[in-house]
C-alpha cells in the first residue's frame, strides 16, 4: 500500500498541471514577494518617519500654579480640554511621507517628596494656545515653563525600586466598557456649590500624593489625543466609522429595547406577535441618560498611568502601591463603570517569584524602561505603546482639574497672592 501511495504521489509531480502551477508561481513570485515585503516594511517605515517627525519637534513642560482660591467647577477645565481637541491628522502626504500625526498632550500630577505640582506637557508650538485657554478659565493662575522633573531620575538597580501601572476601565468590552465613570456632575460640582459643601473626587488622590515622604516620588500621567473614527465601515472600502460611538449607541438601543435601524422602542415577541415595550427602572434610566450625555461631548483617547519611585530603604509597598490603587476608586460606580490598574501592563511584568526572574534582570529592565516611557510621554506610538481608554471631556476633566480650597493639602503649590488678569507679556 505504501508503494502505491508513493507511485501516486510521484505521478502528481510529473503531470502537466503540476509544471503549469510551478510556472504560475514563478511568474507571480515578484508580486507575492512585494506584498510580503510591504507587510513587513510598511510598519517599519511608519515608525521611522514618525520618530523622525517627533524628534524634529520641541516640547515644553508647563507648570500650573493654582490660585489661592479656585471657585470654578471642573467645567472650567473641561472647556480648556475642548480647546486642545484637535482631530487633524494632516494630509495623506504629510502622514505617510513626513510622519505627521495628531497632536497629543500629557496632563500630569507629580509629587516630589510630598510637594504636589500640576503640569501640562505639549509641543512648544502649541504652548501659547494651552496657556491662553488656562488663563481664560482661571484668571488667577500662574503658568510658566518648567524644568522636566522626570529627567532628574535615572534608574539605579542597586539603590532604587520602582512600581508602575497603566489603568483601564473596570468593565471590559464584553461587560460594557461603554458605560461612563462617575464624574464631577454626579458629585454635584456642576452647579458650583460653596466650598464647604463640595465633594471633589480628586481630593483623595491629592491627599495621598501629599503624604509621599523623603526620597520618594509619585507621577501620574494622562496622555491624551483627540479620538477619531477608528474602524472600517461595514460594506465600504475606504470609509471609516467611530466604533466607540457605534457601540455606545448600540448599548442604548439594547437598554431601551429599541430597533437600531428604525429607532422605534419596543421589540416584537415572536411567540405572541405582540410588541413588548421597555419598562426601565430609575437606575436604568440614569444609565441611559449618562451614556447619552457621554456621547454628546468631545471624546479623547486617554492613556492613564502612574509610577512610584523610591530609594530601597524608603520604598513602602502598602503605602505606595495601595495608595495608587485606592485613590482611583472614587471615580467608580457598581452599576456603571470605573477605573482600576491594568494587570497586563507594567505591574504584571514586575511580579513573579525569584526563579522566574534570575537576579531581577527582567524587573530591572522594565523598571528602567517605564521611567523612560514616562520621560518620553510615549503611549500612542513606539517605542512604548499602551491600550488607551476612550473618555469624553467631562470624564477627563474629573480626573484632571484644578481643585478649590476643599483640597486642603498643605503641600499643594498655590500662588500666594491673587492675580486679576493674565500677564501682559504673554508671548504672541
Amino acid at each position: 500500500m505504501f508503494q502505491q501511495f508513493v507511485q501516486q504521489l510521484s505521478g502528481i509531480y510529473h503531470t502537466p498541471m503540476f509544471y503549469q502551477a510551478i510556472q504560475y508561481a514563478i511568474y507571480l513570485s515578484p508580486f507575492l514577494l512585494a506584498i510580503a515585503l510591504a507587510d513587513i516594511l510598511w510598519p517599519l517605515w511608519l515608525r521611522y518617519i514618525r520618530a523622525k517627525f517627533s524628534y524634529g519637534l520641541k516640547y515644553t513642560l508647563l507648570e500650573l500654579k493654582l490660585p489661592k482660591d479656585v471657585f470654578k467647577s471642573p467645567l472650567a477645565m473641561e472647556v480648556v480640554l475642548q480647546g486642545i481637541h484637535n482631530t487633524a491628522n494632516g494630509s495623506t502626504y504629510a502622514q505617510y511621507w513626513k510622519g505627521e500625526y495628531r497632536p497629543y498632550y500629557s496632563l500630569e500630577i507629580a509629587s516630589i517628596e510630598g510637594q504636589i505640582k500640576f503640569f501640562i506637557w505639549t509641543e512648544d508650538r502649541r504652548k501659547i494656545g494651552v496657556m491662553s485657554a488656562l488663563y481664560a478659565q482661571y484668571p488667577g493662575i500662574e503658568v510658566s515653563e518648567a524644568v522636566d522633573y522626570t529627567r532628574a531620575v535615572h534608574f539605579d538597580p542597586d539603590t532604587m525600586k520602582v512600581w508602575a501601572a497603566d489603568y483601564k476601565f473596570t468593565k471590559d468590552a464584553k461587560k460594557g466598557e461603554h458605560y461612563p465613570i462617575r464624574t464631577y456632575v454626579d458629585y454635584g460640582l456642576l452647579d458650583d456649590p460653596k466650598e464647604e459643601f463640595k465633594v471633589d473626587p480628586l481630593v483623595p488622590l491629592l491627599e495621598f500624593l501629599g503624604s509621599v515622604g523623603p526620597n520618594q516620588q509619585v507621577w501620574v500621567q494622562f496622555i491624551v489625543e483627540a479620538h477619531i473614527k477608528d474602524a472600517r465601515k461595514p460594506g465600504h472600502l475606504f470609509k471609516k466609522t467611530d466604533l466607540w460611538r457605534d457601540q455606545s449607541e448600540a448599548l442604548i438601543h439594547k437598554l431601551m429595547m429599541r430597533d437600531p435601524k428604525t429607532k422605534v422602542a419596543g421589540l416584537k415577541d415572536e411567540a405572541t406577535g405582540f410588541t413588548k415595550l421597555p419598562s426601565l427602572t430609575k437606575g436604568e434610566q440614569d444609565i441611559v441618560t449618562a451614556i447619552e450625555r457621554r456621547l454628546s461631548k468631545q471624546a479623547f483617547d486617554v492613556g492613564m498611568r502612574a509610577i512610584y519611585v523610591a530609594k530601597k530603604e524608603n520604598f513602602d509597598t502598602p503605602f505606595g502601591i495601595g495608595g495608587l490603587i485606592g485613590a482611583v476608586k472614587h471615580f467608580s460606580t457598581e452599576h456603571m463603570n470605573g477605573i482600576k490598574q491594568d494587570g497586563d501592563s507594567w505591574i504584571a511584568q514586575f511580579a513573579g517569584v525569584p526563579w522566574e526572574d534570575y537576579r531581577n534582570m527582567r524587573r530591572n529592565y522594565n523598571s528602567d524602561a517605564v521611567i523612560k516611557a514616562f520621560r518620553r510621554r510615549s503611549f500612542f506610538y513606539p517605542p512604548f505603546q499602551g491600550t488607551p481608554m476612550v473618555m469624553n471631556s467631562e470624564e477627563l476633566a474629573t480626573l484632571f482639574h484644578l481643585p478649590g480650597s476643599t483640597a486642603g493639602t498643605p503641600t499643594l503649590a498655590r500662588v500666594p497672592s491673587k492675580k486679576g488678569e493674565a500677564p501682559s507679556n504673554l508671548p504672541i
